[in-house]
């Protein structure tokens, strides 16, 4: 997530569109993530509106659909790759999909009530224009749930990179202070904030990699030069990346996740 137009959103779209029916396979910490944002959320609200939004796959629309029974679901996706495997594949009753811009919702202004958004927002550019879009969209007394990755998340992949060449391969996320003072201009208010480390292991640097690429999830940063992942770029990485072995021999990679639960103030 940047203020400075890093990320290629065109790239971001095409990315996670051409990797739809690989996505859930590889998506066991995206899935858990979700999941501990769902128990955040509140109890069943009858007849109030829902927006999953960055709905992928549509793995958590039917989840949400199972505990909000009663709810207009919107289901939102940047790539339409993502919003075409989702109503083939995981049809939800009742449930509206749209393909749009976290940055420029195509929805009504105070027309949710609860927003649940699950590792979307680190994909966007401009963090005060999400959440102003955020507070628009929520009616007065909204609540939004949020999971999103901070900058430790693959920082051993970083410094690795880094001791090949000078160049960005490992997308850059904003740290919890810069998006807490986006949430304050947006005049949403924090209710709870929580940050959480997951570390996943694999014997070999290839592994990582190749969820990576079958999340959609790698570079998408602007002005990546062309052939930097010759045989011998990969082979340094490799030797690099090796420094963070650890005792039982496996490679480690760090996800920094931050919590944010919000609220849309009420109306005096």
């Amino acid at each position: 997530m940047s203020a400075t137009g890093l990320i290629d959103k065109a790239r971001v779209a095409d990315s996670f569109s051409r990797c739809a029916a690989s996505y859930d396979s590889v998506a066991q910490l995206q899935r858990d993530i979700g999941h501990q944002l769902m128990v955040m959320m509140p109890a069943d609200r009858a007849q109030s509106r829902l927006l999953d939004l960055g709905s992928g796959t549509g793995y958590f629309a039917g989840q949400l659909r199972k505990i909000y029974p009663q709810t207009r679901l919107h289901c939102l996706d940047l790539a339409q790759g993502m919003l075409a495997y989702a109503r083939e594949t995981r049809p939800v009753d009742n449930a509206h999909w749209l393909c749009g811009d976290a940055e420029h919702l195509p929805l009504a202004s105070n027309s949710m009530d609860l927003l649940f958004s699950s590792l979307v927002i680190q994909w966007c550019e401009q963090p005060n224009q999400l959440f102003s879009e955020i507070a628009r969209t929520l009616k007065p007394g909204g609540e939004a749930f949020i999971a999103t990755l901070g900058p430790q998340t693959l920082h051993e992949l970083r410094t690795a990179w880094a001791a090949v060449d000078n160049y960005t391969h490992v997308n850059h996320f904003l740290p919890l202070p810069s998006l807490q003072q986006a949430v304050a201009d947006a005049g949403l208010v924090e209710v709870t904030v929580n940050t959480d480390y997951q570390l996943l292991c694999y014997p070999q640097l290839r592994e990582l990699t190749h969820e990576l690429k079958h999340l959609g999830a790698h570079n998408m940063n602007r002005g990546q030069p062309a052939g930097l992942t010759g045989r011998a770029r990969i082979k340094a990485l490799k030797a690099a990346y090796e420094q963070f072995r650890d005792q039982e021999g496996l490679l480690p990679a760090t996800y920094q996740v931050y919590y944010l639960c919000l609220k849309k103030p009420d109306l005096q």
